[in-house]
């Protein structure tokens, strides 16, 4: 069940943020086309294997060949707008400005060890490859929100949002992204992406502040949340609000040292973009309804007719 809910996520995900063969599909040239073809047929294959396979050894296997597969595939001239939309449960998020996309999936071990893998492709000019494999080093780390990290020590994650904020002309990306964890808990994650002077790709760095809570506290490399499994919790980007927005937790049973416990009480924290920084904002929506204001499905002395119901916004 817990693989299955994995793959229904990233059903949605793959929807999202698409562009690619349908801005310039004439760099790709119809023999090209027909390769890719050939390998996403392979790649859709062993994807589904290496989420659904009830054997560890298995699914290891068929994560080693889809890796291959993918290189390959990647190495064909102008893959980058190739978006391989048929291999499911795998993200496939592009940067806001096109000037790159991150591939990832998740590789689960048994109940209580996942491991993420992935890559960041660059759009070049000549449509040559640029790749960026990651390595996921969350596992050498307790500290994994203080330190700025490149390919090789990635915080892992599957990406499920790609935003671009910029300052003083530098492109800064704000990546969301989620591990499954284990068992018990599942962990999302906020932090920004950028590229050094020579195109390295960096991960986190001080952009999280907390100098205007009542409490300050340390400025933080990344932000995360980690919550009791299948609960369901927002830690997203809000266009309408043009901010982050991410449910505020506790413990269901007053047990602050057991995350795996943790659920979202009503309120939300924020963070916004302010000279390049996201700055925190302890409590979003402080409106309180007077007594006897409190929404109602339906009033008991109306009739359907009679109640003018607003239209729902799709949820984000």
């Amino acid at each position: 069940m817990y693989r299955f809910l994995l793959l229904f996520l990233f059903l949605i995900v793959n929807g999202i943020n698409r562009i690619a063969a349908q801005t310039v599909p004439t760099l790709i040239s119809p023999n090209a086309i027909k390769e890719l073809h050939y390998k996403e047929d392979t790649l859709k294959d062993f994807a589904f294997y290496l989420l659904t396979d009830s054997l560890p050894e298995e699914r290891m296997v068929a994560d080693s060949v889809f890796t291959r597969t993918l290189v390959r595939a990647l190495q064909i001239p102008f893959s980058f707008y190739y978006p391989f939309d048929s291999v499911l449960g795998i993200s496939k998020m592009y940067a806001p400005d096109s000037s790159f996309r991150i591939i990832t999936w998740n590789l689960q071990y048994n109940d209580y060890y996942n491991r993420q893998r992935g890559a960041i492709q660059i759009n070049t000019k000549d449509g040559k490859l640029k790749l960026f494999p990651l390595r996921d080093a969350s596992e050498f780390t307790d500290r994994s929100a203080d330190s700025v990290r490149s390919t090789k020590n990635w915080i892992g994650a599957l990406y499920y949002r790609i935003i671009k904020k910029e300052e003083q002309g530098k492109p800064f990306y704000t990546l969301f992204g989620l591990d499954p964890n284990n068992a018990k808990s599942t962990i999302k994650w906020i932090e920004v992406l950028h590229f050094s002077n020579q195109g390295e790709p960096l991960f986190g760095g001080p952009f999280f502040s907390y100098a205007k809570d009542s409490v300050p506290k340390e400025t933080q490399m990344r932000v995360s949340l980690e919550y009791k499994k299948n609960t369901r919790v927002l830690m997203d980007y809000i266009p309408e609000l043009d901010m982050i927005l991410m449910d505020h937790l506790i413990s269901e049973n007053d047990d602050v040292e057991s995350p795996w416990t943790f659920v979202p009480d009503g309120d939300q924290e924020g963070f916004k973009w302010e000279k390049g920084r996201w700055l925190h904002i302890n409590k979003v929506f402080n409106h309180k309804l007077e007594d006897g204001k409190a929404p109602r499905e339906l009033p008991i002395l109306e009739t359907p007719s009679q109640q003018k119901i607003p239209a729902l916004k799709k949820g984000n």
